[in-house]
């Protein structure tokens, strides 16, 4: 699938599939054209190329209004004039359903969103939190295939937002319905999905779930985007990664050259005294020590000037350290992933 905007690109050669019942995330920076592609699943876009099929239906050239597919939006988009009750019927009654219907479906969508007291509030009385659960009874109601969500959770404070989440993920089981979201939140991503697409410049990086996209990411830009990152610059030889002419890590199926070696900060140690045992060990000078909360973010400067970032649980007995502070870093054998340098 691609779309165009004259000679602008937003979407690029997008090639996937969304099972019946997943919860599958679209992930990426502004301007990744993650809405278009939400946008042309709902039909308020048509592609320029390729087909979107729904159900096994090429619905490419259907109006929005004739596919079994609603849209929760960022602004919820209620309507200020019409209380909770007639929000969530606004689209069955648009259909002409009978009123029996109309009051049995309504009554079961604000159930499900734990709503039911709210049904003749004001939606202007309503809280941020609120109003999402009615604009998501609102879609829900008309019983859709396919439910898309474009970042619905980014106008919320931090504490609410985590809650929504935990109540989005419950209902999405418990109904099995297809849910696509849009996010430029990593967090919320790898939370809430079954799968994950990640995009970068209207193209597809990498299609899995979760575990598989931080643990093994496809590339450089994918390692950088889902969580943080810290790579090394390494050569090849022989199967043998080497960073200054000290092995890294041995048995690797690529071909010799240049390359980048990623670890995750949270499998690093770092410490005074040069551990024993196996693994990398490489030294490096404290830059800064910040407190997190449930860690400690450690940030060193290697020999060559490469920039480490180390995070640890916190604890009672763990030593603080200050800037200029000569330290080790290690990590397990088994730990870090071999990205081809020249991928973005």
């Amino acid at each position: 699938m691609v779309k165009s905007f004259g000679d602008v690109t937003a979407v690029g050669e997008l090639n996937f599939s969304i099972g019946r019942g997943e919860f599958f995330s679209l992930l990426g920076p502004s301007g990744c054209g993650k809405t278009t592609t939400l946008r042309l699943i709902a039909g308020f876009e048509t592609p320029t190329e390729g087909r979107i099929i729904i159900n096994g239906n090429d619905v490419s050239q259907i109006p929005p209004n004739q596919r079994n597919v609603n849209t929760v939006f960022q602004s919820y988009a209620l309507f200020p004039h019409l209380d909770v009750f007639e929000n969530i019927a606004f689209g069955l009654r648009r259909k002409k359903c009978p009123e029996s219907d109309i009051q049995t479906r309504v009554r079961e969508a604000l159930q499900l969103v734990s709503m039911s007291e709210f049904e003749r509030r004001d939606v202007r009385q309503l809280s941020g939190g609120q109003q999402q659960r009615v604009a998501l009874a609102r879609a829900l109601v008309n019983r859709p295939e396919v439910l898309l969500l474009d970042e619905p959770m980014a106008a919320l404070d931090s504490k609410l937002k985590k809650k929504m989440q935990l109540e989005l993920k419950s209902l999405q089981k418990r109904l099995g319905i297809t849910f696509v979201l849009v996010t430029h939140d990593q967090e919320e991503a790898l939370l809430l999905s079954d799968r994950i697409a990640v995009l970068n410049e209207g193209r597809l990086q990498q299609v899995s779930p979760p575990r598989e996209l931080y643990q093994h990411p496809a590339n450089q830009f994918v390692a950088e985007f889902i969580g943080s990152a810290n790579f090394l610059p390494i050569e090849v030889k022989s199967k043998t990664a080497f960073y200054q002419d000290a092995p890294i890590s041995t048995d690797l199926a690529d071909s010799d050259g240049k390359y980048l070696w990623m670890v995750r900060p949270e499998s690093l140690s770092v410490s005074e005294d040069k551990p024993e045992g196996e693994g990398p060990c490489l030294e490096g000078e404290i830059l800064s020590s910040v407190f997190g909360g449930a860690t400690m973010k450690h940030t060193l400067m290697l020999v060559d000037g490469t920039s480490f970032t180390c995070e640890q649980l916190n604890s009672h007995n763990r030593s603080t350290y200050s800037s200029g502070d000569k330290l080790f870093v290690s990590w397990s054998p088994a730990v870090g992933q071999l990205i081809k340098a020249d991928e973005t």
